[in-house]
This record gives C-alpha cells, sequence and structure tokens, in this order.
C-alpha cells in the first residue's frame, strides 16, 4: 500500500460534549441519522444527536460495556463484561436483558436480513437471539454456535457473518443456516486479530492485526477472486533505524466510495483507497490511541475515539 503524494494532515474534528469518563470500546453511527451510540468502560451507553452535538440519553450498566449496535433510531443493544446482552431504548428510557453468556460479551451486531442479535463472547461462542422474544431470556435465543477460541471481532454483511477469534481464526457463517461455517480458515496475518469488517459490497472483509497489518480478503474461493487479496503494513514509525509497530484497533469503510480508515495505537487515522492500493489521507494525530471508527450513513461524517487501550498496561 503506498502513500499518494504527501497527503496532507487534515484537521481532528469537533469534540462530542458530555463524552464517555473511561475508555470507549466502540461507537456507531444510525443508518437512519447522525444519531451516534456510545459504549465506554465507564459502564455507560450513550445516545448523542452529532449534528447538534447533544446527549440525549443514557443507561448505566452493572459493569463494563465492550460494545454497542443500533436496532432503530432511537434504540439499540449492548454487549456487557457483566456477561449479558440488553437491550435499550432510548425513546422510553426502558432497558430488557435480552440473554446472557458464561463470559464476557466482547461483541453485538443486529441483522436487518435475519431479524436477529448476534453476540460474541469470551466463553468461545456465537449466540443469535430473536429480539421480538420479550416473555424471556430462553424465548428469545436462537442458537448457539461453539467457536474455537474467544471471539474478538463480528461483521455482518447482508446474510454473511464473519467471526475472528484469539488464535488467527476465522469463521464464515450463512445466517440462514448457521449449523456449520462456511468457510473456516486462519488469518492471512501472522498475530492476534484486533477488528473484522465486512466490505459494503459484500464481497469479502478487511482484517486487521495487533502488528501494524490489515490484510484484504475476498470471499470467493476462485483462483481468480483469491488472487486478489493482498495485505499492507500501517500505523508504524521508523526512528534512528528502529521500527515500532503499532495495534491496528479499528476498520471503518466508507458508505459510498469504499474507501476505508483504519485507525490505531499511534494515534493516527488513516483513510486509504484499497483498490488502488493508496494511501489518500491522514488525520492529525490525536491525543491517544484509536479505538473505534464509524462513518455516517451517507459518508459526510466519521466519528473517532480516541482513548487509551491499555496497550502498555496501567499508566499512573
Amino acid at each position: 500500500m503506498s502513500s499518494a503524494a504527501a497527503p496532507a494532515a487534515v484537521g481532528s474534528g469537533k469534540e462530542l460534549a458530555n463524552p464517555p469518563a473511561d475508555g470507549i470500546s466502540n461507537l456507531r453511527f444510525s443508518n437512519h441519522s447522525n444519531n451516534l451510540l456510545v459504549s465506554s468502560w465507564d459502564k455507560t451507553v450513550r445516545l448523542y444527536d452529532a449534528d447538534a452535538n447533544v446527549l440525549k440519553g443514557e443507561f448505566v450498566h452493572p459493569g463494563a460495556v465492550l460494545d454497542c449496535c443500533f436496532h432503530d433510531d432511537s434504540s439499540g443493544f449492548s454487549a456487557g463484561a457483566d456477561h449479558t446482552v440488553r437491550r435499550l431504548v432510548f425513546s422510553s428510557n426502558k432497558e430488557d436483558v435480552l440473554g446472557r453468556h458464561d463470559g464476557p460479551v466482547r461483541c453485538v451486531e443486529y441483522s436487518y436480513a435475519a431479524g436477529q442479535v448476534i453476540t460474541g463472547s469470551w466463553d468461545k461462542t456465537v449466540k443469535c437471539w430473536d429480539p421480538r422474544g420479550v416473555s424471556g431470556p430462553e424465548r428469545t435465543l436462537v442458537g448457539t454456535y461453539a467457536q474455537p477460541e474467544r471471539v474478538y471481532s463480528l461483521s455482518l454483511v447482508g446474510n454473511r457473518l464473519v467471526v475472528a477469534t484469539a488464535g488467527r481464526h476465522v469463521n464464515i457463517y450463512d445466517l440462514r443456516n448457521m449449523s456449520q461455517p462456511e468457510q473456516k480458515i486462519d488469518s492471512s496475518l501472522k498475530y492476534q486479530t484486533r477488528c473484522v469488517r465486512c466490505y459494503p459490497n459484500g464481497t469479502g472483509y478487511a482484517l486487521s492485526s495487533v502488528e501494524g497489518r490489515v490484510s484484504m480478503e475476498f470471499f470467493d474461493l476462485s483462483e481468480s477472486a483469491q488472487s486478489k487479496k493482498y495485505a499492507f503494513k500501517c500505523h508504524r514509525k521508523s526512528e534512528a533505524g528502529r521500527d515500532t509497530v503499532y495495534p491496528v484497533n479499528a476498520i471503518a469503510f466508507h458508505p459510498i466510495y469504499g474507501t476505508f480508515a483504519t485507525g490505531g495505537c499511534d494515534g493516527f487515522v488513516n483513510v486509504w483507497d484499497g483498490i488502488n492500493k493508496k494511501r489518500l489521507y491522514q488525520y492529525s494525530k490525536y491525543a491517544s490511541s484509536i479505538a473505534a471508527l464509524s462513518f455516517s450513513k451517507d459518508g459526510h461524517l466519521l466519528a473517532v475515539a480516541s482513548s487509551y487501550t491499555y496497550e502498555e498496561g496501567e499508566k499512573s
């Protein structure tokens, strides 16, 4: 991946008022508006109007919140370190426990195609839930699917689900038949996976690692399709002949152009043209690691979570 001729640093944007009090685990724009959902280690899930820079609502959980996603414009789901999956309705300030895992819930996604909530946990399972089953957690659970290791990242496109786990495993499912993965593969990157995100056009996914690298993968197993896959180095620094390599924590695809942004522990956000294998530009350096990224539905806004991700342990 090459850099376009000396891409200029772009400003770092405006800061949201009333941010979380601890590290941000994820943020997501709504598919319907510029509402922004933010989960945090401070035990909260917050809903913002990004245009007006206003905090619209907040739920406080018993423990850290590791992920969040929208259901509709004023409701969503959360993944808790207390092993619970919750449905949050901001318009009525009401929350329900959708179900539980046997370990912290690391990831949550809502599939509009299947009408199901998909969760991944450090208990080495993926679970599918029907949020309409309001009679209790037993009624909402659609299925439990064993994974080879702890789930670190999930991504959906159409009926396809990509599950990235510890041990560099990647399982690819069709949501219409979850009994077996369509593909079971190992990451083409040598080091631990941080993030997986599907291409908006549904042809494959990008996967990032702790070792300053991203791979571009394709679902089609034909030789011609697989010949297009590649990996590139990013979020690295070279000083006095010594390389410093940073984890790539976040990937977000532009919904219209198919370009994508990456965020790393170096505090930088880079925007890439994956087809022409070029870096388009880089935002001004943020004060801390980039924990999460999300484009708005029209691609006009990019939300950036800059918060320490404990890559160097506790800091005094």
